[in-house]
């Protein structure tokens, strides 16, 4: 039997992530990542497989973005049976992403419950996609791994994980395939992270391969240099402070907002900011970050220990401050600013971030301020693209704030960083590179840029199969 590779999601689009490898001895499964995006279009995705989750053999997860890991309670609740294996930051990281997905599914389904029976609607919400009790038992699945220590998956294929530098325990798969009619290796990126990151270690260079399934974000864009997105960071925060704004930053609980926390510090210790309260308004973000505490092994040890030998805590300092309930959150709709709040989610679809997003969208005091990859057809990009009205929880908000996107805080390598990894790489066995993980324009672009420099290029369309 001939190897194939196919996805079912995170192909010609950014969420979703499901790759498959299908050998002679079983199916291997990459990730398995919930859709974003268009609220019916991605729950109807979310609700039905486009395969046999039981006819899965093996799985591994790259790293604990809800993009790659926020349908596996459903996965192993509708028949997965096997072990799936990752770091032990990445399992910590996603029984956490896991856990506040099926709070947060069952809180909405609740507060819809009551808005609708208070205004006598007969729409009926959605159930959770599933619950705690599935992420405690999906967590039995776990395996984990070490960097750097092969194992075997399945039948016939040594698996290794390599250091992807885009979140904390984030990997790349670098996996040794012996079919009976033929060997090569092929290597996932999952989510290919960028040098020079704080807190985090650069990504890895992968040993040669045969094929390389390549992320593709950012695949028609560049980045800001960190310094120049530093300057806007701390002007965008004086002028806010100023007026005695709001400034209300959409951050994943995972990396973005401890990255945010350092570089917030860092202007505070160079006195390029006025001393005004930072408010990290998630408990996953509070948890989050007692769980990088325990994961040293992951850090970029040099960047880490110049900031700790001036300061006892990274994550911390005194204008920092963690909320954890609701009445302390509902508090900062009354407070006047000036203010920082940093919530979830990163792409404004749920959490406590849609709260502070309708008390403060109105007010030409305030600021929105972008740091993250925002997925078509989620909040976040129709806010980005100045589309108004925007609705949240079922009602119309005008965008009358100020709107910044600060583009280097991404942790996802640019179209530049992509070319000069793979300029790393020995190369000389490569015959081809399939995309995944982004837009068709991101990847139309790369996939020309890649042809450029002589990388045979494939654009990965989903259910289609690819012959290895």
């Amino acid at each position: 039997m001939q190897c194939k590779l196919y996805s079912w999601g995170g192909a010609q689009e950014v969420t979703g992530s499901k790759h498959f490898l299908e050998t002679e001895n079983g199916t291997l499964m990459i990730d398995c990542g919930a859709f974003q995006g268009r609220r019916d279009e991605c729950d109807r995705k979310n609700r039905n497989w486009a395969f046999n989750p039981e006819s899965v053999t093996a799985a591994i997860l790259t790293h604990a973005h809800y993009d790659h890991c926020g349908l596996l309670p459903r996965f192993i609740a509708e028949g997965y049976k096997n072990s799936v294996y990752c770091t032990s930051a990445t399992m910590d990281l996603a029984k956490l992403v896991m856990m506040d997905s099926a709070r947060i599914q069952k809180h909405d389904f609740e507060y819809m419950h009551k808005k609708n029976k208070k205004f006598g609607t007969s729409h009926k919400p959605k159930e959770p996609l599933y619950t705690e009790d599935e992420v405690f038992n999906c967590m039995g699945h776990f395996s984990t791994v070490a960097y750097h220590k092969q194992f075997a998956p399945l039948q016939g294929v040594n698996a290794t994980l390599y250091d992807a530098g885009h979140i904390l325990g984030s990997s790349m798969a670098f996996l040794e395939v012996k079919n009976s009619s033929e060997s090569f290796r092929i290597g996932f990126s999952g989510d290919l992270g960028r040098n020079g990151l704080p807190i985090i270690r650069n990504p890895e260079v992968l040993p040669p391969l045969d094929y390389l399934v390549l992320e593709s974000t950012y695949g028609n864009r560049l980045h800001d240099p960190m310094n120049f997105t530093l300057d806007k960071l701390a002007n965008i925060i004086n002028r806010v402070a100023d007026r005695r704004g709001k400034i209300i930053i959409p951050a994943f609980a995972i990396e973005r907002t401890q990255e945010l926390v350092f570089f917030i510090h860092l202007l505070h210790d160079q006195k390029r900011i006025p001393k005004i309260p930072v408010y990290i308004d998630s408990p996953m973000s509070a948890d989050a970050t007692t769980i990088f505490k325990m994961h040293e092994e992951c850090y970029d040890q040099k960047t880490v220990q110049a900031f700790i030998d001036h300061h006892e805590n990274p994550f911390g300092f005194s204008d920092l401050i963690y909320l954890t309930t609701k009445e302390e959150s509902q508090a900062l709709n009354e407070q006047e600013g000036p203010m920082i709040i940093i919530s979830s989610s990163g792409m404004c679809e749920h959490g406590r971030i849609l709260h502070h997003l309708a008390h403060s969208v109105r007010d030409p005091r305030n600021a929105l301020l972008i740091v993250g990859y925002m997925a078509e057809n989620t909040l976040g990009r129709r806010i980005v693209e100045r589309i108004n009205p925007i609705r949240i929880f079922g009602e119309e908000y005008y965008v009358k704030c100020e709107v910044t996107k600060l583009n280097s805080f991404s942790g996802h390598a640019d179209y530049q960083e992509i070319l000069d990894y793979l300029a790393s790489m020995d190369t000389s066995s490569l015959r081809k590179i399939f995309l995944i993980h982004g837009e068709k324009e991101a990847q139309a672009n790369l996939k020309m840029l890649l042809e450029a420099k002589g990388h045979k290029t494939d654009i990965i369309v989903p259910g289609v199969d690819y012959q290895l």
